[in-house]
């Protein structure tokens, strides 16, 4: 399995409700190119083989005609659904809710696309160069059944300015490995007599974090034994959860599972790089402006795909 180019996994599936729009193929490069461009365009470059985008169907047209062409001779490219139907995760239950089951789900849905070391990625978050060559290494020289993977993200360099977050918040060992991961879903900043404080909401009370806390982004590596484990718990998932229309399924729920079961170790990948998306429609422009900041110093062309040689991607950790 080691040295098998690994497979990019982009969830691309969200209603985006709270931003707005289809912000999958919304434009914030100079050329109108999409947070999706950059990840697809550093992926390539750091040996990624393959890009399985996961999508409602109802997507499939415009996705197509956004990234069929221009990645056409670069890439291999699929497309993967994510709907409603649990019978084809042996579940003979129909249940109605607004959103699918999750990220967690979503990886669920592309496990026919994959049939190697693959990586899983937001679509509408901006990773950087250096997360995709150090997950690329992984995938290809360590990677195993027992041995998964996650790029971690230092808290505070991946807020909104607009609203709160949610982020996988990890434990971590004195040798960088993960002992478990909670998910919070209220992350944000507080200032307290002019001083910054992150913190998170639960029941009602906050909690503070530090700002280098490491974090997942969704930035996850794996092989297929975790769409095997996901199978096994997502059925108890749904039981438990079947009178909850908001209930979700989370990718970190798969490793932590694993590691705490004592199946596979989690190395954390670590980063300083600053994250940065699109979780609000105000956040646009500040992606806008972070790219073209990365653009002019140098860390990407002004046209991704038609860029006639690689550019200095060490070029990104200046900002």
């Amino acid at each position: 399995m080691l040295n098998k180019r690994p497979t990019l996994v982009i969830l691309a599936a969200g209603m985006a409700s709270r931003y707005g729009s289809a912000k999958q193929v919304d434009g914030f490069g100079p050329n109108q190119e999409k947070i999706i461009d950059y990840s697809i365009y550093d992926a390539i470059r750091a040996g990624f083989g393959k890009v399985v985008f996961v999508i409602r169907e109802e997507f499939l047209d415009i996705m197509k005609e956004n990234f069929d062409d221009k990645l056409r001779g670069k890439i291999e490219v699929a497309y993967a659904f994510q709907d409603f139907n649990l019978r084809k995760f042996g579940i003979d239950l129909d249940i109605e809710r607004q959103k699918p089951w999750g990220t967690g789900h979503a990886v669920m849905s592309a496990e026919q696309e994959i049939d190697g070391p693959f990586c899983v990625i937001n679509a509408d978050d901006f990773y950087g160069y250096e997360a995709f060559e150090k997950m690329s290494q992984f995938l290809q020289r360590e990677a195993a059944d027992d041995k998964m993977a996650m790029v971690g993200f230092e808290v505070g360099k991946t807020l909104s300015d607009y609203g709160y977050v949610s982020r996988g918040v990890c434990d971590v060992d004195q040798n960088g490995y993960m002992r478990g991961v909670t998910e919070r879903t209220n992350i944000y900043r507080r200032y307290n007599d002019q001083e910054e404080h992150i913190v998170y909401e639960e029941h009602g009370t906050e909690h503070e974090l530090a700002p280098d806390a490491r974090v997942s982004m969704n930035f996850w590596g794996f092989t297929p034994k975790v769409l095997e484990v996901a199978r096994a718990l997502f059925p108890d998932f749904v039981e438990k959860h079947k009178e909850n229309p908001k209930a979700e399924f989370f990718i970190p729920d798969i490793p932590d599972y694993m590691v705490k079961q004592g199946m596979a170790s989690c190395a954390v990948l670590p980063t300083s790089a600053k994250w940065f998306g699109v979780t609000y429609k105000e956040d646009k422009e500040v992606v806008k402006e972070s790219i073209a900041f990365l653009v002019a110093n140098g860390a990407y062309p002004p046209a991704v795909w038609e860029a006639k040689k690689q550019v200095d991607a060490s070029l990104y950790l200046d900002f």
